[in-house]
């Protein structure tokens, strides 16, 4: 059954389903719904929590043998899959067939990753999830969903933003949902209840220098290896989580693939990017991008990252940052050499 992100709460109170699909092209929404149902799940004696990332090469039996295991305490546990970016091909969609056919009163399964598209929703794997379990897909958020977002997150945080202050907010961190709940928390810690008008809030982003994630896309979009190297060392030395570093490279090459896609079957620049709600200012950047990247190099980028994110979240990775300074630059211009590995 098909849930929104802002219903997710509502069904969780009901009751766990036994299957939980998250999927999308918003990661900080996405990782918001996995946490809700983490969250709603050791609320109802589900205490252990497994991760699995279902790279190119995972062993579906790795998942059967979590998900059929009886434990000795007779622990509730909830699996989580990160897909990385894969189908789960033809011994995957057996597995996930499977378990629907034989589930496990005792285990809630939750897949997670990029957006799902028609033809993964049309599988007989997905159907099957989705008839015992929840698909929630995760948007882009924009216009009123977006506001509404935002006015929720304030509530929930105490916080008083007056007259323009929002749409200053929304304006400063172009829709980014990760850049934007980052600040709101700052504001709450920085004002608690007391009002802020549009005027405070934009004295204080400009005061802080907080946008260096948002640094690096730009940097790898106008193909300035310098810049994003610099910005890559601050993140470094701010202890920014990987993933989340990961996770805009991720975005920024899925959403070029998917600019020159439509652009390959014949729309224009401007309307394929009013139709994936590219900003103005933002345009030019990705029109420089696609000057120097053509779909391969795309799909290359994009398959070491999924590497990157197998062995980081495997623990296979001792020190990411060398190579997500290769994937930056690579961005910016071919490499004639392969992407470090630290391996531990």
């Amino acid at each position: 059954m098909r849930v929104y992100a802002n219903q997710l709460m509502q069904q969780l109170q009901k009751g766990l389903a036994p299957f939980y699909m998250v999927f999308g092209e918003e990661p900080f929404q996405v990782s918001e719904c996995v946490q809700q149902i983490r969250h709603s799940a050791k609320q109802q004696g589900f205490d252990e929590v497994i991760k699995l990332s279902a790279g190119a090469q995972f062993d579906w039996l790795e998942l059967d043998a979590h998900y059929q295991s009886m434990s000795l305490f007779s622990a509730r546990t909830l699996i989580e899959v990160d897909m990385a970016g894969q189908k789960p091909g033809k011994t995957g969609a057996e597995h996930l067939k499977g378990y629907v056919q034989s589930p496990n009163p005792d285990c809630v399964i939750v897949l997670h990753g990029m957006k799902a598209s028609q033809e993964i929703q049309r599988s007989a794997w997905f159907k099957a999830l989705d008839q015992q379990g929840l698909f929630i897909p995760c948007y882009p958020l924009s216009g009123n969903h977006l506001r509404r977002w935002l006015d929720g997150h304030c509530r929930r945080l105490q916080l008083n933003l007056e007259g323009d202050a929002k749409q200053v907010l929304l304006d400063t961190t172009e829709g980014n949902l990760l850049a934007c709940y980052q600040e709101l928390e700052k504001l709450s810690l920085l004002y608690g209840q007391r009002a802020i008008n549009g005027h405070t809030l934009l004295g204080t982003l400009l005061n802080q220098n907080k946008f260096d994630i948002f640094d690096l896309a730009n940097a790898i979009l106008l193909g300035d290896s310098t810049k994003a190297i610099q910005v890559l060392t601050r993140l470094q030395n701010d202890n920014t989580e990987p993933t989340a570093i990961a996770w805009a490279l991720t975005k920024e090459a899925q959403q070029l693939q998917k600019l020159l896609s439509l652009q390959q079957n014949g729309q224009d620049f401007n309307s394929a990017c009013k139709q994936l709600a590219i900003w103005k200012n933002q345009q030019g950047m990705y029109s420089q991008a696609l000057q120097r990247l053509r779909s391969e190099h795309l799909s290359a980028l994009l398959d070491l990252l999924a590497d990157f994110d197998s062995a980081y979240k495997s623990g296979k990775l001792g020190s990411p940052y060398p190579m997500l300074a290769h994937i930056s630059v690579s961005f910016c211009r071919a490499l004639p050499f392969a992407a470090p590995s630290f391996v531990e």
